[in-house]
């Protein structure tokens, strides 16, 4: 593996720092260290799949996802996360939940790994939705059908869907009814 010459903080926040790398072969080479981060599937016992809608101000819209958080806690682990943030943005808490995979979510500028989890919740919510989020429920499979179909604007949030749907404790919920 191959290191940079030299390294520098040119920019620090509450969660990103700017880094500016020099490295051999291509020179300067600007990056972000972001804390990393879960995101959770979560799937009811009515085969419904939980999903927020809450405004993203970089892209300038509402986008509707998978609840995903980031690994913030010191000691806190990504499985305990997932829960904690399921349960903090929908008011659902998870019966079940398991790993799915992992993901760099855009390595030409950030380090950022997302953690991907599925998760069987109660049938109702035991709380409310953080501020500013709304709960959507709809079907598994209609929402695999979106991800498939390219209608999902969250690359997170269309991989969860699409893992999910292999997942066999899933699959019935994932498939269409004929």
């Amino acid at each position: 593996m191959s290191e940079p010459t030299a390294s520098h903080e040119v920019w620090s926040g509450a969660y990103l720092h700017v880094i500016v790398e020099d490295w051999p072969t291509i020179g300067a080479y600007e990056l972000i260290r972001k804390h990393h981060a879960v995101a959770v599937v979560p799937v009811t016992p009515q085969g419904d799949v939980v999903l927020v809608r809450q405004f993203r101000p970089p892209v300038r819209a509402d986008l509707t996802e998978i609840p995903a958080g980031l690994l913030d806690i010191d000691g806190e682990d990504a499985l305990t996360c997932a829960g904690r943030e399921l349960l903090e943005e929908t008011g659902y808490r998870h019966t079940e939940i398991a790993f799915l995979g992992g993901v760099y979510v855009s390595p030409g500028f950030t380090d950022e790994y997302m953690h991907l989890f599925w998760a069987r919740t109660e049938a109702t919510p035991v709380g409310a939705a953080e501020s500013g989020i709304e709960v959507v429920r709809m079907p598994l499979y209609r929402a695999v059908a979106h991800a498939r179909a390219g209608k999902v604007r969250n690359a997170t949030t269309s991989l969860g869907l699409l893992l999910a749907a292999g997942v066999p404790a899933l699959r019935d919920a994932a498939t269409a009814p004929a």
